[in-house]
């Protein structure tokens, strides 16, 4: 847990799934946590809070593409954020405020429906058939855990999102799992894996490529949104 809070009232609570996550969007006035791309581990992190200690709850970081229009970079503010058994709103004052903030940022930025998964959409034929089921733009492994958080505590809740791997490219199974509960990346499991299939070498490559641009954009939005993630005092949950 990353906490910073400057201001002395109750801290925006981000929630992510890589440490590299965590670690951006720490700063005055946020507390954040990551799961390490685990979505069960995420819910008990949550539950084991004995109360929210927070006065809003953001999920941020990067995504799956789904929408072939998007590319590695592009920022994604969540209207909703979807699953095969609900659909959880996004509070519009902080919508709103993060689309002011990010004006001429010099990406994409686009507001909408954001899915979320419990467990890695890694082919493209998969990504495809999650598009066509939720017509989303994007997915990813934290958002409707910590939206469901924030629906349970009467807390707004917001997701920003930036796409790093578009619609069109797989990726790597074993990159899936080498991550450390904290988030960090797991580089002997990456040695080992490469080591039993080299010819996965090319597609770590391009995940490291769009990575790359998807945390670059990731940290001018954190730059751009300032204290408390850009989240305004007061603002209020969209009723269900």
């Amino acid at each position: 847990m990353v906490s910073n809070s400057a201001s002395g009232a109750q801290p925006v609570l981000a929630v992510t799934g890589l440490a590299k996550e965590a670690r951006l969007a720490s700063g005055d006035d946020v507390v954040a946590i990551g799961a390490g791309g685990n979505p069960e581990r995420l819910r008990r992190m949550l539950a084991d809070r004995l109360s929210p200690e927070c006065r809003a709850v953001v999920s941020i970081g990067i995504a799956g593409g789904l929408d072939p229009d998007l590319e590695p970079g592009d920022v994604l503010i969540a209207s909703a954020i979807v699953t095969a058994e609900a659909r959880y709103p996004t509070d519009p004052a902080i919508v709103a405020a993060w689309e002011r903030a990010l004006a001429g940022i010099g990406v994409s930025v686009r507001t909408t429906a954001i899915a979320g998964v419990d467990a890695a959409v890694l082919s493209v034929a998969a990504k495809a058939s999650l598009r066509t089921a939720t017509a989303c733009a994007a997915v990813d492994m934290e958002s409707h855990v910590a939206a469901a958080f924030a629906q349970a505590h009467g807390l707004p809740f917001a997701a920003l999102r930036v796409v790093c791997d578009p619609a069109e490219r797989a990726i790597p199974a074993f990159a899936a799992t080498a991550l450390k509960p904290n988030g960090e990346p797991d580089i002997l499991a990456v040695l080992g894996a490469v080591a039993r299939q080299p010819g996965q070498v090319g597609a770590l490559i391009r995940l490291a490529r769009d990575s790359g641009r998807a945390f670059q954009s990731l940290k001018h939005c954190r730059t751009r949104l300032g204290t408390a993630l850009g989240v305004p005092d007061g603002p209020r949950l969209v009723p269900r």
